[in-house]
């Protein structure tokens, strides 16, 4: 075999690699997260599970179909802030068919973003200091589960800690995959004989008749959009120019809002652009050639598609663990987000009120009307700074 062949060969399977590697870590660190957040919202056990397959089977062919349609490593992956989100909105509905309403409308509006580029632009003209500010206040009560759960639960929140304290200085990308295995096993340890075993079918689609409630629309389906659009799209078109690949807007939107759609009929909330695995395959570590690159995005959507079947068993898994231990997880899994929304939101000194008070009012966790908390910290940060900034003059730096 002449070098050059085997020199390219081994960057093929380099690649494949590459996205095997994406699909599990994509997979892992959040599987609970969106669990968790669908259950928050009222799903069952086996709608949860439902939700989770949905994600995974529209992640996958999203990650499959557009790759060989561009010939890009065009990447796709479900919206982690948007199941944090759940979460924080779960004082606000148990219904999960009003859920699912609210997961439609979201979807509905990536699709039009996608048709209408005049949305997509007042979206992203939202103050970047208020929309993380938002997602920040969102993430902190999440963020903050591992010390909790290290006072809670210690004998397996400290080990967890521990894993992931190691391997986030010497193997970063294994850091969060790994502390959800010692959280596997230190729950089936204290879990009853049988819990995970009783429950952990393979998974199916279950249809979910959604219903449009107002508020839950308002408390949910707006803030999903928002945070999906400027916490994943956003980045992930970033990520993509980084890497010198200009990726087209409206196939990109219209797939993430379509897989939107079809995920939320069976219980999913939302996939998006990815932003973090994508930097795995776009980048030159997946291939030194760039037009090899989508190879890679290939093989992680087959990934999900394969990872899906394991949908009913990490149900089963969140089901028979203490809420406090899978949340400790999701929480060590977006601490890089949160600090990343944290410094955003207080870059700019003469924004820093309405952020903080946004910030505030997100992680509050109230609900005024029916209306959770990070509809109305859009609505109080946007006053303050409207307020704040009332005949001030802008310098050409935008600084006051």
């Amino acid at each position: 075999m002449d070098p050059p062949e085997e020199a390219g060969r081994g960057a093929l399977v380099h690649t494949v690699a590459a996205g095997v590697i994406a699909a599990i870590t994509g997979f892992a660190s959040s599987f609970a997260l969106v669990i968790a957040g669908l259950h928050a919202v009222g799903a069952t056990d086996a709608q949860a599970s439902s939700g989770l397959l949905a994600l995974c089977i529209a992640t996958g062919v999203a990650c499959v179909v557009l790759p060989l349609w561009l010939r890009m490593p065009l990447s796709f992956a479900w919206s982690t802030p948007g199941a944090a989100l759940l979460i924080a909105a779960g004082s606000t509905t148990d219904d999960f068919g009003a859920a699912t309403g609210a997961f439609l409308v979201c979807g509905a509006l990536i699709v039009l973003t996608g048709l209408w580029p005049a949305l997509g632009r007042a979206i992203t003209s939202i103050p970047k200091s208020i929309a993380s500010a938002m997602l920040a206040g969102i993430l902190f009560p999440i963020c903050i589960a591992p010390a909790l759960a290290a006072v809670e639960v210690p004998a397996v929140a400290i080990p967890i800690v521990l894993v992931w304290l190691i391997l986030v200085r010497i193997a970063p990308r294994w850091a969060v995959p790994a502390a959800m295995l010692v959280a596997i096993i230190g729950i089936a340890i204290i879990a009853r004989p049988g819990a995970i075993a009783a429950t952990g079918a393979v998974p199916h689609l279950e249809f979910v008749p959604p219903s449009f409630e107002p508020a839950a629309i308002v408390s949910l389906g707006l803030p999903l959009f928002i945070v999906t659009m400027a916490g994943q799209n956003v980045p992930g078109f970033a990520v993509m120019s980084t890497f010198g690949y200009d990726a087209p807007a409206r196939p990109a939107l219209l797939a993430s809002g379509v897989g939107s759609v079809a995920a939320a009929l069976f219980g999913g909330h939302a996939i998006n652009l990815a932003a973090i695995t994508a930097a795995l395959m776009a980048g030159p570590e997946a291939n030194p050639d760039r037009a090899k690159r989508w190879v890679a995005t290939l093989t992680a959507g087959i990934g999900y598609l394969v990872l899906g079947l394991c949908a009913g068993l990490a149900t089963a898994v969140v089901s028979a663990s203490p809420p406090i231990i899978i949340t400790a997880v999701a929480g060590l899994a977006l601490l890089g987000a949160f600090a990343a929304s944290i410094g955003t939101s207080l870059e700019r000194p003469e924004h820093r009120v309405s952020a903080v008070a946004t910030f505030l009012v997100a992680a509050s966790g109230i609900s005024v009307l029916g209306i959770g908390s990070a509809f109305w910290a859009l609505i109080v940060g946007g006053v303050l700074m409207l307020w704040t900034s009332a005949g001030r003059k802008v310098g050409p730096m935008g600084r006051a």
